[in-house]
């Protein structure tokens, strides 16, 4: 099993910043890929960014290249999602997924262990 708890969600203007975090715990997996995902109101998840827990393999959706980072603390089996610039269109219900192996993707069907969910608001 694995246990995933994300937090830093909250309501921002257009224009400003938000970091998330992925607190990873369980022995299922030794090395395995992490995912950052969304899903507005209406819409169907999303796969945003995606990384290794040996922090590599950084892979990115064209909706948020260039505005959002993905980086680990292995360590503390902690995963972040900085985003900046953030619009309206932003606004969405942010998951963290993992899956064993290292073999990154933004394919959710490929991810078995979930968190809750952070909810992210952007005002215009």
């Amino acid at each position: 099993q694995m246990q995933l708890v994300e937090s830093g969600g909250g309501s921002v203007q257009a224009g400003g910043s938000l970091r998330l975090s992925c607190v990873v715990s369980g022995n299922a997996y030794t090395r395995y890929s992490m995912a950052w995902f969304r899903q507005a109101p209406g819409k169907e998840r999303e796969g945003i960014a995606g990384i290794t827990s040996l922090g590599g393999g950084t892979t990115y959706a064209f909706s948020v290249r260039g505005r959002f980072t993905i980086s680990q603390d292995g360590p503390k089996n902690t995963f972040y999602l900085q985003m900046n610039n953030l619009t309206p269109e932003d606004t969405a219900r942010y998951y963290c997924a993992v899956r064993g192996g290292l073999d990154v993707t933004l394919y959710q069907s490929l991810y078995r262990y979930w968190g809750q969910g952070t909810q992210v608001t952007v005002s215009s």
